[in-house]
């Protein structure tokens, strides 16, 4: 008799142990906090949620503006200037909203970038590669790349800009008071970012180019198509 209650014993402690959540599976964090907390706490770059999608179709921008222009790809509650490099607050930000696009805030003391539009940017990459200059992580959406660069200031960027005859409009900068979003976050324009040139896993934080550098490769590989044209449009 003792044996049998023994056995029933197990089986109830069993079957309790099966309805029990599984702690290594409901903490195991998602790909976007990873991306969150490796971006925040071990590269120090500030970070936020973007505001998503909303709608069964997951099609509109989860923010208020109906004609948004850049669905769920940008901040909203909160604002940029939320950001932070704190492990507690990117945690509790992504444990409620584990889908949350991943957005990096640029400038300051975090990576600024170059971006311009994915064909013209394959192409402008492999040039920068036979010229060998040692380029940073690119994060890649359907429409356009971005080429990570270390900080820089606006009065920077302008003195830059300044001393070139000509600068493809083609360019966009991301510095101070902007954002970008990182991998594997849902484009605005449909799918998703990725890593065109990921991160070196070897190195403590991303080795970042200066801006110059990257501005100049660009522009003379803007000025060297052939015909006048520009290997930059779009």
């Amino acid at each position: 008799m003792r044996e049998i209650l023994g056995r029933r014993l197990q089986r109830l402690r069993d079957r309790f142990q099966s309805l029990r959540p599984d702690p290594a599976r409901n903490s195991a964090p998602s790909t976007h906090l990873e991306t969150a907390l490796t971006c925040a706490t071990t590269w120090q770059w500030p970070v936020l949620p973007g505001v998503g999608r909303s709608g069964a179709d997951g099609a509109h921008c989860a923010c208020p503006d109906p004609e948004c222009v850049v669905p769920g790809a940008h901040p909203f509650d909160p604002g940029l200037l939320a950001a932070t490099t704190d492990r507690r607050m990117v945690a509790w930000w992504w444990a409620n909203r584990p889908a949350a696009p991943v957005l990096l805030a640029t400038g300051g003391p975090a990576p600024c970038a170059v971006s311009l539009p994915a064909g013209a940017a394959a192409r402008a990459l492999v040039r920068l590669d036979a010229q060998g200059l040692r380029l940073g992580p690119v994060v890649a959406t359907p429409t356009r790349w971005a080429l990570l660069v270390a900080p820089y200031s606006l009065e920077r960027l302008g003195e830059l800009l300044y001393t070139k005859d000509h600068v493809p409009s083609s360019l966009r900068f991301h510095g101070e008071g902007g954002y970008l979003l990182l991998p594997p976050s849902a484009a605005s324009t449909g799918g998703r970012v990725r890593w065109e040139r990921e991160p070196d896993p070897r190195e403590p934080a991303p080795w970042l180019p200066e801006v110059e550098a990257v501005v100049h490769a660009l522009v003379e590989a803007s000025s060297g198509a052939s015909g006048g044209g520009s290997r930059l449009a779009y």
